[in-house]
């Protein structure tokens, strides 16, 4: 058997992680740890509120909104009688 700082799925610790964050924001990446808020992402920016549907989907290309269309939406194109031996009991 392997010794368990061999073996795999081998999770960090807590102090592990916060080094590499660190290390990480030292070198100048602004990408934040686990749990971590910026500064911007409080509570208080859901207080003005969100745009309706409506608006926000006519942002949204012709092309686009067309695209999405039929790629995601179910269309009904015939109607056929399945053989009742086709359906499982």
């Amino acid at each position: 058997m392997l010794p368990e700082s061999e073996s795999t799925n081998v999770w960090s610790d807590e102090a592990a992680e916060a080094a590499f964050f660190a290390d990480a924001r030292a070198g100048g990446e602004s990408g934040l740890a686990r749990g971590e808020v910026a500064a911007g992402d409080s509570e208080d920016a859901d207080s003005r509120g969100l745009p309706s549907q409506a608006e926000l989907t006519k942002r949204i290309t012709p092309e686009v909104r067309e695209m999405l269309d039929e790629l995601f939406r179910a269309k009904f194109i015939a109607v056929r009688r399945v053989p009742r031996k086709a359906l499982k009991d």
